[in-house]
């Protein structure tokens, strides 16, 4: 049987990226989030939505900003400066250059920072924006040690296993002409039975998102889709049943 679930990621990203999400908690039909904790705009995104019934997860981060943890103990993970790597720099790498030990320390720090702003553990449990086997790996050493609900990326196709369950990522909103409508309506198309999962990266844009990430009009596209009647009726018209993390 297929079952479906929405999710936006990034809150905390800037101010703008978080009131763009709220618009989707508040006037759509988000209940899974994934929050950033290391950025400035964190516990800006946090007031926002913290009032509403969600499933908050943690959408561990390590190629924007500054790190939870002492940069001088990841080394891997960080430049001169102190800050994490770019995303660039994990995409052109010819190896992975994270090292275990080191991403564990900041998944780590990362999860303790989440809980200390939100007084609760984390609906779900995974990683943002980085193709690096050994930051997935810390990912499931930290999410086992704490019990958590661990997300660990594929990078052949497969499913990931939630619970004992299959679970399939969807994501198009880094491909050219960028519908988010037509992207959700492939995705209830899919084959497979299991839980299929569409990642939206709602909001609006400021300076700083615009300086550090390449996602940006996409952004603005899937905020006035999930707020639409069109896609709030289309929905209930056809009776599906959106899931949370929490039903996995």
């Amino acid at each position: 049987m297929k079952k479906f679930m929405i999710r936006a990621d990034d809150l905390g990203f800037s101010k703008a990226v978080n009131y763009g999400i709220f618009e989707t908690v508040k006037n759509g039909l988000i209940k899974n989030i994934g929050f950033m904790v290391n950025m400035h705009a964190s516990m800006h995104g946090y007031e926002l939505v913290k009032d509403y019934d969600i499933c908050l997860g943690q959408h561990t981060n390590v190629c924007v900003g500054k790190p939870i943890s002492d940069p001088r103990k990841i080394p891997s993970l960080v430049n001169e400066n102190g800050e994490f790597k770019s995303s660039r720099e994990y995409r052109t790498a010819k190896e992975d250059f994270v090292v275990l030990e080191e991403a564990i320390i900041e998944v780590e720090a990362q999860y303790e920072r989440f809980k200390e702003i939100t007084h609760q553990e984390p609906a779900y449990f995974e990683a943002h924006a980085v193709m690096s086997q050994n930051l997935m790996k810390a990912i499931e050493i930290v999410g086992e040690r704490h019990h958590l609900k661990t997300l660990n990326m594929t990078f052949d196709g497969t499913p990931m296993i939630v619970n004992g369950k299959p679970m399939y990522m969807h994501m198009d909103s880094m491909f050219p002409d960028y519908d988010p409508m037509q992207s959700f309506l492939k995705m209830l198309e899919a084959k497979e039975d299991g839980y299929h999962m569409m990642v939206f990266h709602p909001g609006y844009l400021d300076q700083y998102i615009t300086s550090v990430s390449s996602l940006t009009t996409p952004r603005i596209k899937e905020v006035d889709m999930l707020v639409s009647d069109k896609f709030k009726e289309y929905i209930q018209t056809n009776q599906i049943r959106l899931y949370t993390y929490d039903e996995v």
